[in-house]
């Protein structure tokens, strides 16, 4: 064992790739381990962007602008219209849809302006504790030398000593109920609670975990801030699913799941027959 602390030696690039794991890596792999594969370990893109991941990186760099700076509307209207602007360029230029595009740029301008009023309704008074925080933990729950690694959009604190960890998430009218109390979608929440209270030494009873909807093309409650518990038992059944990959990503378990298939990039390609 190198005698660096593992999440030093991961940043110096002592460790090997596999060594970390991220709750996108882990939501792949749970959709099936040989896609996992194909993506992690030969390296194999099988997505590069459109206007929604555009569209939702323009609109957390507002977020992550709007929450630490006091600028107005009109100033957050143009930073994501810039930021919009630039990452369309990084897209193919004949998949640019101009007329989604510009219907996009007035979605964004429109969504910007109920993001901190939304934030200050439902904690009223609050601190920020951080934004893009840096998750590199070592799991310590079962044997391995794997770490934990995630990004949390937003902690911020209110009066009663409680912390509030918000992932913004941008989707079109919302989240229907099946997905909302999705396990594997509320786990992404559930790891983070857990890791930042590790990271911190926080009591995970002060930790509160919430996503936060920014809807594309709703008429009404554009901002939607929803709580997500995350109890013993979840925090359990989420380690469960964690070791399971671990363990399966060690042994070089990489087993097709046929029932995926159907919308996997990758199906009936030269790389997934």
């Amino acid at each position: 064992m190198n005698s660096q602390p593992l999440n030093v030696a991961a940043e110096e690039g002592l460790l090997p790739p596999q060594q970390k794991i991220s709750f996108s890596e882990l939501k792949i792999w749970n959709e099936c381990a040989f896609k996992h594969k194909l993506v992690y370990v030969d390296g194999i893109k099988n997505f590069t962007g459109n206007h929604y991941t555009a569209f939702g990186t323009a609109l957390h760099h507002v977020c992550e602008v709007r929450v630490q700076q006091d600028i107005t509307d009109t100033e957050a209207e143009q930073l994501f219209k810039d930021k919009f602007i630039e990452e369309l360029k990084i897209l193919e230029p004949a998949s640019i849809d101009k007329k989604m595009s510009l219907e996009m740029v007035d979605q964004g301008k429109n969504l910007v302006k109920f993001i901190l009023p939304e934030l200050k309704k439902t904690f009223e008074n609050f601190e920020v504790v951080s934004v893009e925080e840096q998750l590199f933990e070592g799991i310590t729950e079962f044997e391995t030398d794997f770490n934990f690694k995630g990004f949390i959009d937003l902690v911020i604190k209110t009066p009663d000593g409680k912390y509030h960890i918000i992932d913004w998430k941008t989707c079109s009218w919302g989240w229907s109920r099946d997905k909302k109390s999705d396990p594997m979608t509320t786990y992404q929440l559930t790891y983070y609670k857990n890791y930042f209270s590790k990271k911190h030494n926080i009591d995970p009873k002060l930790i509160e975990t919430h996503f936060a909807l920014l809807k594309r093309t709703a008429k009404t409650n554009n901002v939607e801030i929803m709580r997500v518990t995350s109890g013993p038992k979840k925090v359990d059944n989420s380690l469960k699913v964690l070791q399971n990959a671990v363990i399966n990503i060690e042994n070089k378990n990489y087993i097709k799941n046929r029932l995926n298939c159907k919308y996997c990039k990758f199906y009936k390609t030269e790389y997934c027959r």
